[in-house]
């Protein structure tokens, strides 16, 4: 197509007011007056009103525009006028229109629709106003992700996707041949992020992850994308600050740059704009005791699920940082709190409004001896850990980190119900397709 160079995007219609320009897109919706048709077009950029009269164009384009179907790819050459009624301030008035390619039958219309037809048509649903800005908000987290740790001196470095074991026991795993031996798809980066801190100082790993968990809660898939930064010479309060630094700066990046996705989505900034350090921070004893006066049966030493994690945050206007866990319900590689055996230096932060938790970590233990005597007792192979022990042996320092969710952290930002929107194509426990 000749006029594709010179076309003009929709986000920047505003540079070119009073003037004759050309934009390539498709057609969201249409209505029709008399002379006069109605076409709201979008580009990716953003949607436009583009008014076509009769008087206008010939008798041909005029028909042409009549028989539009939703979702033909056009495009509209016209003049860009000023329009206070909309909300880009403008619309265009259309002097010649050429369709692209028809869209006949498109299954997805403004009536409602059920979760598992859209689910079903998630390459199509991917178009709709609502999840074009969850998408663009998940882009600015991504974006916001790596600028923040680019400011802070982190090294991005990139872990494998298969392993030949796991962070924390196999059996959440998929499991998959790999030539005469077996491996598994990833659930974390965090041990390969360690090596990298020893070579590099602070490093996070940001990629895909697998987890065979036979879930089906609003807050789970089978395949998620985390981030996980590990740096050298920190300790668990130093991990907690960098945490909630961290968090704030995303939230606060995607309240500056993505307010009008976020009112697409009628999502209230006011509570995203508190979302600003220092955050709220309890023990897990704490929690406890939080859990049993609001009539919670948890006991001490039992991990906190969904249920719990939303008592414990309606607590709060902002995320809640939860640490000192039972160690017996967390990983092998938690360092223990010196003056208490039982308590891992780890930490949980639950996002508030039913978020659930959205970060995990902990201070590492540096000692080989009790990491070989925890490998034993979850009965890992020690094998497949000689590497990782390997960083005890030569030149162990303290050392944190942390994982953070990308897909919860876009449900929080969003305000979604379930984590299945945040993703442009989710896996699920019963959804591999499309």
């Amino acid at each position: 197509m000749k006029d594709m160079k010179n076309k003009v995007y929709i986000k920047d219609i505003a540079k070119y007011a009073g003037k004759t320009i050309t934009i390539m897109g498709w057609l969201a919706n249409k209505r029709s007056s008399g002379k006069l048709h109605f076409l709201q077009v979008r580009d990716g950029s953003g949607i436009i009103q583009c008014v076509m009269f009769k008087g206008d164009v010939s008798e041909e384009a005029f028909e042409t525009a009549d028989k539009l179907s939703q979702e033909t790819s056009i495009v509209v050459i016209g003049e860009v006028k000023e329009d206070k009624r909309s909300t880009l301030g403008y619309e265009i008035g259309i002097k010649e229109l050429k369709i692209v390619g028809e869209s006949k039958d498109y299954p997805i219309s403004n009536k409602d629709h059920g979760v598992a037809f859209l689910m079903d048509n998630r390459h199509l649903w991917l178009r709709s106003s609502r999840q074009v800005a969850i998408l663009k908000i998940r882009d600015e987290i991504i974006f916001a992700i790596r600028e923040f740790f680019r400011k802070e001196g982190f090294i991005s470095m990139d872990a494998p996707i298969f392993t030949p074991n796991a962070c924390e026991g196999t059996s959440n795993l998929f499991e998959t041949n790999y030539f005469d031996s077996k491996a598994y798809l990833t659930q974390s980066g965090q041990l390969y992020g360690e090596a990298g801190a020893m070579a590099l100082g602070k490093v996070y790993v940001f990629g895909p992850t697998f987890r065979a968990e036979k879930s089906k809660t609003r807050r789970h898939l089978t395949e998620f994308w985390m981030v996980e930064p590990e740096m050298a010479y920190h300790d668990l309060e130093m991990d907690m600050e960098v945490a909630e630094n961290f968090i704030s700066y995303v939230v606060q990046q995607v309240v500056k740059n993505r307010k009008e996705e976020l009112k697409i989505l009628e999502r209230d900034i006011s509570k995203l704009e508190a979302i600003v350090p220092p955050f709220p921070r309890i023990t897990y004893t704490e929690a406890i005791e939080i859990l049993k006066k609001k009539g919670n049966p948890t006991k001490w030493g039992e991990d906190l699920g969904a249920d719990e994690e939303t008592i414990i945050s309606n607590e709060f206007d902002k995320p809640v940082i939860i640490h000192r866990y039972p160690a017996a319900i967390k990983s092998f590689y938690m360092k223990r709190d010196a003056n208490d055996d039982k308590l891992a230096l780890g930490m949980d932060i639950i996002g508030p409004e039913g978020a659930g938790e959205i970060v995990g970590g902990s201070e590492r233990e540096t000692d080989y001896d009790k990491l070989v005597e925890r490998i034993k007792e979850h009965k890992l192979s020690m094998e497949a850990f000689e590497w990782y022990l390997d960083l005890r042996k030569y030149g162990t320092v303290p050392h944190a980190g942390f994982g953070l969710g990308l897909e919860r952290t876009v449900g929080w930002i969003c305000g979604l119900p379930h984590v299945r929107e945040t993703i442009p194509f989710p896996r699920l426990m019963d959804r591999i397709k499309p």
